[in-house]
């Protein structure tokens, strides 16, 4: 089938297309449940390309069908759109023009490539054999956007067999991708402490129940769970990252308010972390004579990939683009909810590498400098097309 070979150079020919939608949408970010703009853009797009558009999925998604000319399995692709409350420092002439919010993640670039793709995909709909789902969700970034659509039906009407998505990822550079079989990212809890003593003067500590203190030892604690609790075979990561106590110099507050994260891929290492977890801050602080009140919020299930399906894509992207180098065991501790379709839709999450050291386009995600080299757009959107086009043909 050469048109899977094709799906490149049809993705570079439309590159200028794409760099405007992607270069658009990153001048005017928006926050998770505040996409209006992003999603009517997003909404226009797809109309104009003729296809069956619904608004409003999980408040500001959007989702579009697209018929093949012959049956075949439905396939779910799936962009997310949100930005980051994030002051930008890149200085790009496409820098945000929302002060305060920035694409700093690559929302920007999965929407542009996502579009894109359903362009390819339209273009080659007599050599589609299924339905395309295209999903724009929105709030990626921990405030729920895949539950909400799940909720609001996004899996039905009609139910994929199959997820597909991928992410931008500025840890490795243009020309490498990431097709794991199994975990590939962790799932993701965030927590809450409250140490409660006895407030009163610094200089006389001994009249006192010092929660300052006992939040210290429990920080420190807290950083055994894994090195004892948790096998070096295995992963885990708790991050204590906020602690908050206290208002001048002199004086023992009465309580102290702390916050972190907690990422896991297996479930039994999750249980055992949650358990030791709370142990930890209770005996700690009790031992202190202080109390202390655990909140744990579930985030994100690991994003896991179903090995068939992997193994099918490998073949599918390397008709596409034989020079890639394709990873086969990368694994990273940042979560993503597209996990939340996964879970019920077995799937591939690719991972696609989108940085340039010589250009400096480097910077983490989630940093206020964070970019990426445009030249993955047209890689990302080939990607995904090639994905619903080959399918029917390879399965």
């Amino acid at each position: 089938m050469n048109t899977l070979s094709d799906l490149n150079s049809e993705a570079h020919a439309l590159f200028d297309w794409t760099q405007a939608l992607r270069r658009d949408i990153h001048r005017h970010p928006e926050l998770g449940f505040r996409e209006e703009r992003t999603a009517s853009l997003v909404a226009r797009e797809l109309t104009a390309m003729g296809l069956e558009v619904t608004t409003g999925v999980g408040k500001t998604g959007v989702v579009a069908l697209l018929e093949g000319k012959e049956p075949g399995p439905v396939i779910l692709l799936r962009s997310d759109m949100d930005a980051l409350p994030i002051v930008e420092e890149t200085g790009a002439e496409y820098a945000s023009e929302n002060p305060g919010v920035m694409h700093a993640c690559g929302h920007d670039g999965h929407i542009a490539a996502l579009l894109t793709a359903a362009r390819l995909l339209v273009a080659h709909r007599d050599d589609l054999h299924g339905t395309v789902k295209f999903v724009f969700q929105p709030a990626e970034e921990g405030l729920g956007g895949a539950p909400a659509m799940v909720r609001d039906g996004v899996l039905t009407n009609p139910r994929p067999d199959l997820t597909i998505a991928c992410h931008l990822w500025n840890e490795r550079p243009v020309g490498w991708v990431a097709l794991t079989p199994g975990p590939l990212m962790a799932g993701s809890e965030a927590f809450f402490v409250t140490v409660k003593g006895k407030g009163g003067h610094g200089a006389v500590p001994q009249e006192s129940i010092d929660p300052i203190l006992a939040a210290a030892h429990i920080v420190t604690a807290v950083q055994g769970i894994v090195s004892r609790n948790v096998s070096p075979m295995q992963s885990a990561v708790i991050s204590v990252t906020r602690i908050r106590g206290g208002e001048t110099h002199n004086v023992i507050p009465s309580k102290v308010e702390m916050a972190g994260t907690i990422r896991t891929f297996d479930a039994d290492v999750r249980r055992t972390v949650l358990e030791r977890l709370k142990a930890v801050v209770e005996g700690v602080a009790g031992g202190m004579g202080c109390s202390a009140h655990l909140d744990i919020r579930p985030l994100t299930p690991a994003v896991v990939n179903d090995a068939s399906v992997v193994a099918q894509l490998n073949d599918l992207v390397l008709k596409i683009f034989p020079d890639l180098h394709i990873d086969p065991q990368y694994q990273t501790m940042i979560s993503e909810d597209v996990s939340y379709f996964m879970d019920d839709i077995p799937g591939c999450f690719m991972l696609v590498g989108s940085s340039n050291p010589e250009r400096g386009l480097n910077y983490c995600h989630h940093h206020p400098r964070f970019d990426f080299d445009e030249a993955v757009l047209p890689h990302a959107a080939a990607l995904m097309a090639g994905a619903a086009l080959g399918w029917k043909v390879e399965a």
